[in-house]
């Protein structure tokens, strides 16, 4: 039986590069993102993978949307082996004179929307006593920077989630990863001046996925520090 993976912000970046790593190896994909014209061009990329495929169309700020999307996989595909908790969004700023908003906002998007997905898929995966959740943290999870402001809150508070949930879950023999990553080479850093080779590879955090996951049941990553390797920028 094919197992079956779920991936937030599945169309770019370190979301895509799970996407097709998972789709090489013939894995079910349900996946989520705010474009659906992306969605469509990722789905018709993958056509050949031979993976049966899910998408819908879901701004993971949004609660009911994000509902939506877990019932529609719990619908189709019953319980599920890897819920990637991958969407997010980066706004610069320091909270002294941050936009007001702006930590609702980055709350939202960074961490409620990881709370409402793994809480209605989870159900069916205690059911089966068995899965993995991976939680894509940042170094703004570990340590405060300039202009990291609310998003660096955001991003404590997901690697909060992630110790609360393997705390709650490891009796039900599911485990829970946070993926605590540096500087990935995404349409966000391509703008800027620095070489592609100054960050690190979606592919690898990709990479990554697939070999914790691949470990003996009897171990767990709870979390793990990505950088490139010259360090942080």
């Amino acid at each position: 039986m094919n197992k079956k993976i779920v991936i937030t912000g599945a169309t770019k970046g370190i979301g895509r590069a799970i996407a097709e790593k998972f789709a090489k190896e013939g894995w079910y994909l349900a996946l989520c993102a705010r474009n659906e014209t992306d969605l469509a061009g990722l789905k018709f990329a993958l056509v050949n993978s031979h993976a049966q495929i899910l998408t819908m169309k879901c701004d993971v700020s949004k609660k009911e949307e994000v509902k939506a999307f877990a019932e529609k996989i719990n619908s189709k595909f019953g319980a599920v082996d890897i819920i990637v908790n991958n969407a997010g969004i980066f706004l610069p700023g320091q909270v002294i004179n941050e936009a007001d908003g702006t930590l609702e906002t980055l709350i939202e998007t960074n961490l409620y929307s990881a709370y409402h997905l793994s809480r209605t898929l989870l159900p069916e995966m205690i059911k089966k006593n068995t899965g993995h959740i991976f939680n894509l943290c940042s170094v703004a999870s570990i340590q405060a920077y300039p202009n990291g402001g609310s998003y660096s809150i955001s991003k404590f508070a997901l690697l909060g989630l992630s110790k609360a949930l393997r705390e709650e879950l490891k009796e039900h023999a599911i485990k829970v990863t946070a993926l605590i990553a540096g500087a990935t080479y995404t349409d966000s850093w391509k703008a800027s001046d620095l070489p592609p080779d100054r960050f690190m590879k979606p592919e690898d955090v990709a990479q990554t996925v697939w070999d914790i996951y691949h470990l003996s049941a009897n171990t767990v990553v709870e979390e793990i520090l990505l950088r490139p390797i010259l360090g942080d920028i």
